[in-house]
């Protein structure tokens, strides 16, 4: 009867514990329905800092007037007149639109990781000093992580 009890017991700790853990992972879970549904790629990406395979992405080599978006909250990243052929095999932008972008150092402890100033998804790294731009910054984005939106033509 003891060993019954105890095995109960245990039993509903484990319950406890994973209905506990359960409930935290739908909380902080990266397909929240405050954000846009993401691919297996995507999430990859933005929610767990990953990076696309180099020349690879969609947006890659767009040349369309327009604002790029954060792909998992839609907030306005980039204009395409900050966008400039780095031949890195990301998209680069010399300049974010104000307030999109947050800097912070990569648990590398050499990169400037970029990420969404408004739902702290990853974008990429920032550079500074290789002389591509005069503002002398290469932002260089995954595609997935981005979303293209193009101007109206009027």
């Amino acid at each position: 009867m003891k060993t019954a009890l105890l095995l109960f017991h245990f039993f509903l700790i484990a319950i406890s514990i994973s209905a506990c853990a359960q409930e935290k992972k739908n909380q902080t879970s990266p397909s929240s329905s405050t954000y846009n549904k993401l691919t297996e790629e995507e999430e990859r990406v933005i929610v767990y800092k990953g990076t696309e395979a180099p020349y690879s992405g969609a947006l890659l080599n767009n040349k369309q007037k327009g604002t790029y978006i954060c792909k998992r909250c839609n907030a306005p990243l980039y204009r395409s007149e900050t966008k400039f052929e780095s031949e890195c095999g990301w998209p680069s932008f010399d300049d974010e639109i104000k307030g999109a972008v947050m800097k912070i150092r990569d648990a590398d402890g050499r990169r400037i990781e970029i990420i969404c100033a408004k739902c702290k998804g990853h974008l990429g790294h920032v550079f500074y000093g290789e002389g591509f731009t005069a503002k002398n910054t290469r932002h260089c984005v995954n595609s997935v992580s981005m979303t293209f939106i193009p101007d109206k033509v009027k």
